[in-house]
């Protein structure tokens, strides 16, 4: 814990440029050096947009938090996801690296707010208590992070001396959260609803209030979560949100400006600061298919008339796509249409497709019939993915963190739970519905818009709705840990299309309807050998709704106890 928990912020500060986040590091002064002018400060701000303090996992190491749940499967995963393995210890790295970059953020706000006040004679006083808003804001959500993975950990709001890292103890979860409302309500209060230049993209007051509303939503705190996802909803003027019109154009290049995200963190080739897309790129396209959408998710999409796939007369297993809600489509690529210029068919017997690109036939390399390590699943990911993404192998769209729809969905929700049901409950889910139809909430007739107020049923459709509106955001891991179905969900296996000899060609590309229970949760068990078990996951839940702490934190300070079980 020393050498990462708390003097990483001595060994000094990556800096980025003051105002629209130049996105390279330019230099390391020294924390004893530095702080001495307005520049130096915003300096130490703008180091914190970095990504790695705001993804949970980066999507490209195999370990971000959607492959921790239902949604998704990355090839290969028994080797590099312990949480679906069942496998959690305190050498994970993914868990060392998830605490890591929290502390280093928290190390380094803490050194600014130790440190500021040398530029206080050189710096307007607004400007100084907007900084101390956005650091304090960005700590914050570090703990939020913290306590929502590890449960109590250590409440560190100083820059410690080595000797005093011996001895830190955790705080509990509950005394840390109440820490945070008061941080989240001061970051409010004290940080623009908006900049001059809708390019800038920094911490807002609806950022402060959104991650509040989400912290509470994850604590079960739901008088707290409606009241901040509210106040984020009632914002007027500059720096109101809205929903972008279209739901697959928002995870695009033109959404990055769309009054629905709340807080994103710029990514840009130009800046070198981008990812490579290839694990989510179709083969055709040079990729390698290994990152994909599972059965269960695409499963988990209503049709068209509201109702799931086990209780609607519209949908069919041999044209899983037909009549589904637009999301669907929007998020997975749809059998034989054309994707990053080429004919997707994942048929066993289709060994060429037309290729849009080529103007000719090519080799289907989505085939597993020509391809083994084709998408297991038969299923990609459209959702956010360029098309120039086949040519340049490189993925630089601004990564959103928080958008509007999450407030919306988090009112109900926190509403639906404290039995206050009524038209607004309705009003903010249908929003959400009705966009993904691509039309408003007040066309009734025009999609499936959700009328009951029973509220078991209420539950059942948000939590459906937030699993299909965030699909492939990263959400979904987490949803599963606070609702505590993580234990059921996590101990299925993983389904994948039959091997092309044993595959039931009148049966493609799947044998029946999906039996899904009151909990959104499919039983492929009475298919036998028409699908494939892929991987079977396991969740150990005496232990695994929290993560372990870091072996090598309980190594260097003893006072640090361990979660249990691990």
């Amino acid at each position: 814990m020393k050498k990462n928990l708390f003097i990483i912020a001595m060994l000094g500060i990556c800096i980025w440029s003051c105002k629209k986040l130049d996105l390279n590091p330019l230099s390391s002064p020294s924390t004893s050096s530095f702080y001495s002018n307005q520049v130096e400060l915003e300096l130490a701000v703008n180091d914190l947009y970095r990504l790695d303090f705001w993804a949970p996992i980066k999507e490209n190491t195999g370990a971000w938090e959607e492959f921790f749940s239902d949604n998704c499967y990355y090839r290969g995963g028994s080797g590099s996801n312990p949480v679906i393995a069942g496998t959690q210890s305190s050498s994970d790295a993914f868990s060392l690296t998830f605490w890591t970059n929290a502390y280093k953020a928290i190390a380094r706000v803490n050194a600014f707010l130790e440190n500021k006040d040398r530029a206080a004679a050189s710096t307007p006083a607004t400007v100084m208590t907007t900084l101390e808003a956005e650091m304090r804001l960005i700590r914050a959500y570090q703990y939020s992070k913290l306590i929502t993975h590890y449960g109590d950990v250590p409440l560190n709001l100083k820059i410690l001396t080595l000797e005093e890292s011996y001895n830190v103890k955790k705080s509990s979860k509950a005394d840390i959260y109440n820490f945070l409302k008061a941080e989240f309500d001061f970051a409010a209060q004290n940080l623009p609803q908006n900049y001059a230049s809708s390019s800038i993209k920094r911490l807002t007051k609806g950022a402060a209030l959104a991650l509040k509303a989400r912290t509470a939503l994850y604590m079960g705190d739901w008088e707290t979560a409606r009241e901040a996802a509210l106040a984020v909803m009632n914002l007027t003027g500059a720096g109101a949100y809205s929903l972008n019109n279209s739901y697959s154009a928002l995870f695009q290049r033109a959404g990055e400006l769309s009054p629905e995200i709340i807080l994103g963190i710029p990514r840009d080739q130009a800046q070198k600061v981008s990812a490579t897309p290839d694990d989510i790129l179709s083969r055709n396209a040079g990729g390698f298919g290994a990152t994909m959408p599972t059965r269960e998710l695409v499963d988990a999409y209503e049709c068209t008339d509201g109702k799931p796939i086990n209780e609607s007369p519209l949908y069919n297993p041999l044209n899983p796509f037909a009549n589904r809600d637009p999301r669907l489509a929007a998020t997975v690529v749809p059998f034989n249409t054309y994707w990053l210029g080429y004919n997707y068919n994942p048929h066993p017997d289709s060994l060429q497709v037309w290729s849009s690109k080529l103007a000719r036939k090519a080799t289907n390399n989505d085939s597993r019939g020509v391809a083994p390590f084709a998408s297991f699943t038969g299923f990609l990911f459209k959702k956010g993915v360029e098309q120039s993404w086949s040519d340049t192998h490189i993925e630089d769209n601004d990564a959103i963190i928080v958008r509007f729809a999450e407030m919306l969905l988090t009112y109900a929700e926190a509403k639906i739970e404290l039995g206050q049901l009524d038209a607004s409950v309705l009003e903010a889910i249908n929003r959400v519905r009705a966009r993904g139809y691509g039309v408003a909430a007040t066309s009734i007739g025009s999609y499936p818009a959700i009328t009951t107020l029973d509220p078991v049923q209420l539950k059942k459709i948000v939590r459906r709705e937030r699993r299909i509106e965030f699909a492939f955001e990263g959400l979904r891991y987490m949803d599963l840990i606070r609702w505590k179905l993580a234990e059921r969900a996590l101990n299925k296996p993983i389904i994948a299309l039959p091997d092309p000899a044993n595959q039931n060609r009148a049966k493609w590309p799947f044998p029946g309807i999906t039996p899904i229970d009151a909990d959104g949760i499919a039983d492929y068990s009475g298919f036998g050998s028409d699908v494939k078990i892929q991987f079977v996951r396991k969740f150990d839940a005496t232990k695994q709704y929290l993560w372990p702490i870091p072996q090598q934190e309980v190594r260097l300070n003893p006072s640090l106890t361990q979660n249990p079980n691990y």
